[in-house]
């Protein structure tokens, strides 16, 4: 091969060429230059709990994590990891051997699809999904099956059969987030158990993203599907600090299982980022260990805001959607005489001073997600109050 042949190739290997620059960068740079309020990447405004943070802190200055941890991640965190799963779900876990921290939750889907997948294999995704399901999926050298979350009765569900259908004998994975992001579904138990059951007849690896479990609102409950009948020597689990303290910038996650499912996971980990966050994950050992008011004080808070928002954008003729978890509101821009997510979203910093996310972007089939935009309401209240008062303004 010539020098010239060499360099007609393009750089980005063809598994990857289909992702450029995320949604969300591209967003949260436009709220910077118009000066908007930014309700589109998925990140609180405040801190989570002051003595969480100072945990950090006292573990910086006591020397704690500040050279590489352990691989696994500090036993502290393991065990923390392994109590609150027990407490809370009543799943018993080896924090030596089936509890693996990671750099965040998007490290511990990367690993887990990089360690668990072969070239060719098909991995079943609920659709619409957050954009690094896609990506990591590409690079692992699977293929990736969506089955689409529909919109019905003001709220976005699993059509179980379409699920069923879309299994092969080439199927290797389900790919399974509950709370949902970006539509707020939850799902239920006669959801989970017809999952459950078809993973267990077709001998399916499961990977759980369940980084929202903390956040379920009115009659929804959170059920780990690692709890249901065959499904915790299957099921890889995926938890978040981020999104349970409101400490994203920390990046600690971590990961549950079988110590073969957690073993081939942390062969992938330890080639991505090896150890991350090592004073960070003391404190959120420590978090793990708050108190159940903790929680409740947290989803009552997000409650709130959820409803301000929701009663924001009905008010500027948004149709919304019930949002059962996660910290975003999924709405339709059809009332407002809208059909294209992707241009309503990139007018609408200097047409009312927010951003927002298109849809379409967690999409395969873009058409089906094209008319919704979702906004994020992990938010100060008053800037909740702000943003739906600018969107009544400009709509």
């Amino acid at each position: 091969m010539t020098s010239s042949s060499r360099s007609a190739r393009p750089p980005l290997n063809r598994r990857l060429a289909e992702f450029g620059t995320t949604i969300f960068a591209e967003m949260s740079a436009l709220a910077v230059r118009t000066g908007s309020i930014n309700l589109g990447q998925g990140f609180p405004d405040t801190d989570g709990p002051e003595e969480v943070r100072e945990a950090a802190v006292r573990a910086l200055r006591d020397g704690r994590g500040n050279q590489y941890p352990p691989g696994p991640g500090v036993p502290e965190l393991r065990t923390a990891v392994a109590a609150h799963q027990e407490r809370r779900y009543g799943l018993t876990y080896d924090p030596d051997t089936e509890v693996l921290v990671t750099a965040g939750a998007t490290e511990a889907i990367a690993a887990a699809l990089l360690g668990l997948l072969e070239p060719g294999d098909e991995v079943v995704a609920l659709e619409p999904y957050y954009d690094s399901y896609a990506a990591c999926i590409a690079m692992a050298g699977g293929r990736r099956v969506p089955v689409t979350l529909r919109p019905g009765d003001g709220s976005f569900r699993l059509d179980l059969d379409e699920l069923r259908d879309a299994v092969t004998d080439r199927t290797r994975l389900l790919l399974i987030n509950t709370p949902h992001n970006p539509t707020g579904t939850v799902l239920t138990r006669e959801e989970l158990t017809a999952i459950a059951e078809l993973a267990v007849e077709r001998d399916l690896l499961v990977v759980t993203d369940e980084v929202y479990e903390h956040l379920v609102f009115d009659d929804a409950e959170h059920l780990p599907l690692a709890t249901f009948p065959g499904m915790r020597e299957r099921t890889v689990t995926i938890g978040s600090a981020g999104k349970s303290f409101s400490f994203t910038g920390w990046k600690v996650g971590w990961v549950t299982s079988t110590p073969a499912l957690v073993s081939a996971v942390r062969s992938a980990k330890q080639f991505l980022t090896y150890v991350s966050s090592g004073p960070f994950q003391y404190a959120v050992a420590e978090a793990l260990a708050l108190p159940d008011a903790y929680f409740a004080a947290f989803r009552a808070d997000m409650l709130a805001k959820r409803d301000l928002l929701a009663a924001g954008l009905a008010e500027a003729g948004f149709e919304v959607f019930r949002t059962a978890g996660t910290y975003f509101i999924t709405t339709d821009i059809r009332p407002l005489g809208e059909s294209d997510g992707f241009a309503f979203c990139r007018a609408l910093p200097e047409r009312a001073g927010v951003v927002a996310i298109p849809n379409a972007v967690f999409y395969d089939h873009r058409e089906a997600g094209a008319p919704f935009v979702r906004f994020a309401f992990c938010k100060q209240t008053e800037v909740l109050r702000e943003a739906a008062k600018r969107l009544k303004a400009a709509l």
